[in-house]
């Protein structure tokens, strides 16, 4: 396995992760990167790089990041997400890795990329559903924003610094590993 290899790995990682914040960002970050030539896609995958894909993935991302300012929208589009985060996750998994056999590339890009990205999403689901619930959605305005700057900053870091993306992503999963011990129910024996 190269350099380049593992490094498109890391971007992967880092852009799925980004979508089980904001579905659309991290597919949107991809776009720019393609068209402006600061990452080179695989070659199923040029047509997102171009100037239709930026507009269009552009404004799906301000839609989508608008929407989560919403209370009881979010949560709705959060219902929807889940399953959209998987398949964003596993799709820039797929469109940024090189010189792998295809196998590998679809489990990898499955595995890692859809997995982490629906990790995320549920956790953030989660999330936003306890805050309506404790604040009848006043704070899900803070939890949207944060959402948003996390999913801007790991999708920047994915695209020119790969390997501290790869870092965030786990932190980020260390960080709500630890969230859901604390708060899962205890069994006593």
């Amino acid at each position: 396995m190269t350099s380049e290899t593992v490094i498109s790995i890391f971007l992967g990682v880092g852009l799925a992760a980004s979508a089980g914040f904001r579905v659309f960002l991290p597919l949107f970050a991809l776009s720019l990167a393609g068209y402006f030539g600061v990452w080179e896609l695989n070659a199923n995958w040029q047509w997102i790089g171009s100037l239709a894909a930026v507009l269009t993935l552009g404004i799906a991302t301000l839609v989508e990041v608008f929407a989560y300012f919403i209370p009881w929208v979010d949560n709705a589009l959060d219902s929807i997400a889940i399953p959209l985060a998987a398949v964003a996750g596993t799709a820039v998994m797929v469109s940024t890795i090189v010189d792998l056999d295809p196998v590998v590339t679809w489990s990898l890009a499955i595995i890692a990329g859809g997995g982490t990205a629906s990790a995320i999403k549920g956790a953030n689901a989660a999330g936003r559903l306890t805050s309506t619930a404790t604040t009848g959605g006043v704070a899900n305005p803070i939890v949207s924003t944060v959402e948003t700057g996390t999913a801007v900053v790991v999708s920047t870091a994915s695209i020119f610094a790969p390997l501290l993306a790869a870092v965030l992503v786990i932190i980020i999963l260390a960080i709500i590993f630890r969230i859901y011990r604390k708060l899962r129910p205890r069994i006593n024996n």
